[in-house]
């Protein structure tokens, strides 16, 4: 087998699943972190509560705090089990777009400014852990068989 064809095997088999590894890692630590944060803070969702796009408006501030707090302490271990990690990745996709919607998106790009450049790299980052699944090292892999199997 010629080098080209080794790297191209090993790039869809070992290389995809460390991929998706790195991905559900830097998601779950980042996503775990800002969890810990509300988890240890004060609801500030009162201030921007009419920023939020529907229908999570119509829910009052403190559900909102403990639903972004819940998912952000819920689906990181989701993702770094890879149990269910399409749903936690799904979760996560949800509340970054309302983040986005909400805090980030009329403060243009930079993250200098409170801008939605990292809740951009968070849906970037989601989307293949969605799309592909967590790859074989994981337990749905471990538990369900192929690493693509949807879950």
């Amino acid at each position: 087998m010629n080098r080209t064809a080794c790297l191209s095997r090993f790039s869809n088999t070992w290389g995809k699943d460390i991929a998706l590894l790195g991905l559900r890692l830097f998601a779950a630590y980042e996503f775990w972190e800002a969890g810990i944060e509300k988890w240890n803070g004060q609801n500030w969702f009162a201030d921007i509560q009419g920023a939020f796009p529907f229908p999570f408006s119509l829910f009052p501030a403190g559900f909102n705090w403990a639903a972004a707090t819940g998912i952000e302490l819920v689906a990181p271990l989701l993702l770094l089990s890879g149990l269910f990690g399409r749903a936690g990745a799904l979760m996560l996709m949800v509340l970054t777009t309302v983040a986005w919607a909400a805090v980030h998106g009329g403060n243009g790009y930079n993250v200098c400014d409170n801008g939605y450049k990292m809740a951009l790299i968070y849906l970037v980052v989601l989307l293949p852990l969605l799309l592909q699944g967590m790859g074989r090292f994981s337990l749905d892999h471990l538990l369900f068989g192929r690493p693509g199997k949807a879950v």
